[in-house]
């Protein structure tokens, strides 16, 4: 990428029902630069909000259905999450789109090894058949606001070593919440950029895809999402931190205000 990039998660709420078209012209209104494709309950998205997508000239990423664990015990539920994934990548490749992301699955009581060799193999299954159709498209699990859901950085780094295609999303509000309110200083968003660096390469800042939110957390871990100046969200470090790195790549903004606080951070970066 050759910039940092600030999207809403989902068609700006300002559109109200009247999808992406208008979606794209309040980015415009805003000075916004695209959005996440939001496939909730499943990858089904109209001919005419296809083309309105593909037409957009935003840059787009895509998170795959929340039905997804790689680390199911029934193995129908395993391939029904690696099929989604694979529909997810597919369908945003063809919108011209430049990342997906998903939360890859559950530890369900089992030692993180076992989990994570589990995850592999998918990962492992979905990378090869979207190399049979030259699909290229970023796959990105996702760090976990849960201490019960995989995907803390340093496993989501591990994965990332061993396919050409697979890159973290960084969800810096999820690690803010994982570990009950540490990681929100400048210092440790320094770390993590410095440790994506060293152990991915200037490649994985340049071609960053991280998401952004006011959280709310406890005990244990995430609880839900909030705006930012609703939130103890440590937002004007993290974004000095990505200025200072020369991250580029898109940030998403998961706030419930999705496009204002996607504004708010993006003025705010231009600022520094």
């Amino acid at each position: 990428m050759d910039k940092l990039y600030f999207l809403t998660a989902g068609v700006p709420l300002k559109a109200g029902n009247k999808g992406y078209k208008r979606g794209f012209e309040v980015h415009d209104e805003m000075g916004l630069d695209g959005l996440e494709l939001e496939f909730v309950h499943g990858v089904r998205i109209s001919d005419k909000s296809r083309d309105e997508v593909k037409n957009s000239n935003k840059v787009i990423t895509a998170h795959a259905p929340f039905y997804v664990n790689l680390n199911a015990r029934e193995e129908e539920k395993v391939e029904a999450s690696i099929q989604r994934i694979i529909e997810t990548a597919e369908t945003t490749n063809l919108l011209g789109g430049y990342s997906i992301t998903f939360h890859a699955g559950f530890y369900l009581g089992m030692d993180s090894e076992s989990v994570y060799q589990k995850i592999r193999n998918g990962i492992e299954i979905i990378t090869k058949e979207l190399e049979k159709t030259n699909n290229k498209i970023w796959i990105r699990p996702e760090t976990t606001g849960k201490s019960t859901q995989w995907g803390d950085l340093e496993e989501i780094i591990k994965l990332s070593k061993e396919f050409p295609t697979v890159l973290p999303c960084v969800d810096f509000s999820h690690i803010h919440a994982r570990y009950n309110g540490f990681w929100n200083t400048y210092d440790e968003f320094a770390s993590i950029f410095e440790k994506i660096g060293e152990e991915l390469g200037q490649d994985a800042l340049n071609n960053f895809h991280a998401h952004i939110a006011g959280i709310d957390y406890g005990a244990k871990g995430e609880k839900k999402h909030l705006n930012l100046e609703e939130s103890d969200m440590n937002y004007k470090e993290l974004l000095k931190a990505f200025k200072n790195f020369g991250v580029k790549g898109a940030i998403v903004c998961e706030s419930p205000n999705i496009e204002d606080d996607a504004q708010l951070m993006k003025e705010y970066y231009l600022s520094l």
